[in-house]
């Protein structure tokens, strides 16, 4: 990708672009390919050039729940204190569409904290819409309905896809919901029954008054 067209060029300064391709790599990953996993070892923060990235947590006992989306110009906080501390992930990343990244080596992190004002602002505000983010999904969980936490769900699918047929089965949902798939299938055919959506093999189509 010629760095002339980055969408960072608005968000950092020239010389940190130009540092940011001659040290990172460009890679492209395909719908449903693993990006980062349990366990393992982060050696390079994502940037995200195209596409949406899913993140997800697994409980003590093995579910997983979705914790966040990321895409263009948006990076995974997690990552970020991963490579630095050199510890192992603790969530995993998969990506939601076609997904293009710049992938920015560990060495560079922190030495870009010092050099560039633009590159602490941009971590600084990435830990601080992750940190709210988890802060609404908690709030989701603790406070709200199973039913109301499934349409916010879907909304945020619609937003980030931007596309009114979200693509997942009612086994995916559940369990990025950390919930069964029986409660899923009978909330969504109650979403039908009242003419908000329409429901195909995993395959949803939002309505107008959805």
């Amino acid at each position: 990708m010629n760095k002339n067209v980055t969408p960072f060029d608005a968000i950092f300064e020239p010389a940190l672009v130009t540092e940011m391709y001659q040290f990172g790599e460009v890679r492209q990953f395909k719908e449903g390919d693993l990006i980062m996993d349990y366990g393992k070892y982060i050696r390079y923060m994502p940037l995200i050039l195209k596409g949406t990235i899913k993140v997800l947590r697994k409980d003590e006992n093995g579910k997983e729940l979705l914790l966040y989306y990321l895409t263009s110009n948006e990076s995974c906080s997690m990552a970020y204190s991963c490579c630095v501390e050199a510890k192992k992930s603790e969530v995993k990343a998969i990506a939601e569409e076609d997904v293009e990244l710049l992938a920015i080596p560990h060495i560079k992190l922190e030495e870009w904290l010092c050099k560039y004002p633009s590159w602490k602002n941009y971590i600084m505000r990435s830990f601080n819409e992750r940190f709210l983010e988890l802060l609404k999904n908690i709030e989701s969980i603790a406070f709200h309905k199973l039913d109301e936490r499934l349409i916010a769900y879907l909304r945020e699918k619609k937003q980030v896809s931007g596309s009114s047929v979200i693509k997942a089965s009612h086994y995916l949902i559940a369990d990025e919901l950390a919930t069964s798939r029986v409660v899923i299938s009978r909330l969504l055919k109650q979403l039908e029954n009242d003419g908000r959506i329409l429901l195909y093999r995993n395959e949803i189509k939002l309505l107008k008054d959805f």
